[in-house]
């Protein structure tokens, strides 16, 4: 077993690892015993009751968050030239087509959502080998295929995420910053969690909602009490 550091152990003598906090003192704990120099992500980590092997039980949405996530969102947008001004003028970081297909054929990928068209996908398909891995494909289920793609851009920049429940069952998530205040972390998980809990596949039997965790890029989880969410 690893060592723990003396950050480490710090933070673990300011709480309890097996209790359940409520979520307006896990969102303050989480601020308490992070100690990195940056303003670290704040996660959420969400493990359901759903078998995501079976394609009825595959749990993938979008949701905008109240608050944003604290994050500067870099943007691309693949489109046909009569959508260029409106992507840009939208807050877009890059617009373009051919241009940046050719370069993420070359191994670019320094951007966090790409938003497109359903009449350029043709083009933009041949880039799953790429983006797919990397999470970066755009898909009509999280709104990133949209013939509106100013209000695609805004909606992302505002704070819009998407996300998926992986292998193992666990949806992972970013809510916010160390540096938002603990009222700002406890309504981006409440909006996470209302929107997940209303995708509960029929098919999924017994407990829905597992356990749900809090934590920052450098600190230990924080177990949250199911309880401090309405309607779960």
């Amino acid at each position: 077993m690893a060592k723990l550091t003396k950050k480490q152990k710090e933070a673990l003598s300011k709480y309890d690892s097996s209790q359940l906090y409520s979520l307006e003192e896990a969102s303050s704990i989480v601020k308490d015993i992070t100690n990195s120099k940056f303003d670290a992500s704040v996660d959420i980590d969400v493990r359901l009751g759903v078998d995501p092997r079976k394609a009825d039980q595959m749990v993938r949405g979008v949701v905008a968050l109240p608050h944003g996530t604290g994050k500067d969102v870099k943007v691309l947008v693949l489109c046909t030239p009569d959508k260029v001004e409106e992507a840009k003028e939208a807050g877009a970081d890059y617009v373009g087509l051919d241009d940046y297909i050719a370069k993420i054929e070359g191994g670019w990928t320094d951007i966090d959502v790409i938003i497109t068209m359903p009449n350029v996908m043709a083009k933009v398909g041949r880039l799953g080998r790429i983006l797919g891995p990397r999470g970066l494909m755009p898909n009509p289920k999280s709104g990133t295929v949209t013939l509106d793609v100013g209000k695609a851009v805004k909606e992302v920049k505002a704070g819009k995420i998407d996300f998926k429940v992986d292998k193992f069952g666990i949806i992972h998530a970013s809510i916010g910053k160390v540096s938002f205040n603990p009222e700002q972390l406890q309504e981006n998980a409440k909006e996470l969690i209302n929107t997940i809990s209303k995708l509960k596949p029929s098919s999924s039997k017994g407990t829905y909602f597992r356990s749900i965790h809090l934590s920052s890029t450098q600190s230990p989880g924080v177990k949250v009490d199911k309880g401090s969410f309405q309607g779960i």
